[in-house]
């Protein structure tokens, strides 16, 4: 791996409040993913290019780093002292392997990490993958033929890249050097070049069930009183989870499930508390995540209306409340469009800095308002 040129600046592929990837002590919860990769290395058919798609925070990085040390450490043809050994049946290298200590380093000579990068000003990660970063494989190419091992390229996460690096990979997939393996991550992989899909071989992760979203959470030392409603929250994502602990997000979630338990009436009262809660200098993250978690429950009151109760809860009471607002097709329309509107008025809201508390009243009563069109008798 390269040595990192973002000096000071925060690594753009790490969860804040969590280890980087590379440290994470195990993979959890994606058996079939990392089955799917044995199956392909074992058959002696290994694509040189592999798509790992799903959700932010499934363990898609994770997996990423799992299979460079195993393929990092694979012993070079014709070791064994009594033939070929047997197929192997896990990702997992012993821990103290000289090549996972170059990796969780970030020195090891035969990884590639394609990220972010600073800014023009250096001050700040750029919004995207540039070319520049893209371009630097020529010479890690160069550097790393000696030693004839495998090589492996990680880009985090392929959807940042701008179009130009996106050709520039586009290139190195289609003439892969020798015994280099190329791990794009993808939360939407729709966003790529379809050329680049059609060149890899796809590995989907999905999200974690609570059980295994609780054992990720607890290898990094975390716990939560309401897993299963944690899991809802944050949709099977780590990632997703931590965000929720650290704002305190099931008991914000519950206190709005509240509140709209009153509908097709709103406490006015109950309204302006957690409008009030987003307001003020410090409260930028909870103003982002009550916008998140109104489009949360926008989003499964739309999916209850086609498909009936949920079976999962975010909330005490929520799957009885998203049944009764939500009876029929007709209203999951109702709250689908209302959702998008509402994401479109915070996506404005934000970028124009208008006054947090007020933008949060109006998505309520906006909330309100198409509760009463549904429940409002036919003429």
């Amino acid at each position: 791996m390269a040595a990192t040129d973002i000096l000071d600046l925060p690594e753009p592929d790490r969860i804040e409040g969590a280890p980087h990837p590379r440290e994470a002590a195990r993979l959890i919860g994606q058996e079939a993913a990392e089955q799917g990769f044995l199956q392909a290395y074992n058959s002696g058919r290994l694509h040189s290019g592999w798509l790992l798609t799903g959700p932010p925070g499934v363990g898609k990085a994770t997996l990423s780093y799992r299979i460079a040390a195993f393929l990092l450490a694979e012993a070079p043809a014709g070791d064994g002292l009594f033939g070929a050994p047997p197929p192997p049946t896990t990702l997992a290298i012993p821990e103290d392997h000289p090549d996972w200590h170059l990796i969780r380093a970030g020195a090891h000579p035969r990884l590639f990490v394609v990220r972010r990068g600073p800014n023009d000003k250096g001050d700040k990660l750029s919004a995207d993958i540039r070319a520049e970063q893209v371009r630097k494989l020529k010479g890690f190419f160069h550097l790393s033929a000696a030693d004839g091992g495998r090589r492996l390229v990680i880009v985090d996460a392929a959807d940042d890249m701008n179009p130009t690096a996106a050709n520039a990979i586009l290139k190195e997939l289609e003439e892969p050097p020798a015994r280099t393996t190329m791990l794009l991550i993808s939360h939407q992989p729709s966003r790529l070049l379809p050329t680049i899909r059609s060149r890899c071989r796809e590995l989907r992760l999905a999200p974690l069930p609570p059980p295994a979203l609780a054992g990720a959470l607890e290898d990094l030392g975390l716990h939560s009183d309401t897993p299963d409603a944690l899991a809802v929250l944050a949709g099977g994502s780590v990632g997703g989870a931590i965000r929720m602990i650290q704002g305190d997000a099931p008991a914000l979630y519950a206190a709005l499930v509240t509140l709209l338990s009153g509908l097709p009436r709103i406490d006015r009262q109950g309204a302006l508390r957690i409008a009030e809660g987003c307001a003020g200098k410090g409260s930028e993250a909870r103003f982002a995540l009550t916008l998140d978690l109104i489009d949360l429950f926008l989003s499964r009151a739309a999916k209850a209306g086609l498909m009936g109760e949920p079976t999962s809860q975010g909330a005490p009471h929520e799957a009885r409340l998203l049944a009764r607002l939500s009876p029929h097709d007709h209203a999951a329309r109702s709250w689908a469009d209302l959702q998008q509107s509402l994401s479109a008025r915070a996506r404005h809201g934000r970028a124009v800095n208008l006054d947090p508390a007020a933008l949060i009243l109006d998505m309520i009563f906006r909330i309100e308002e198409t509760a009463r069109s549904i429940t409002a008798p036919a003429d």
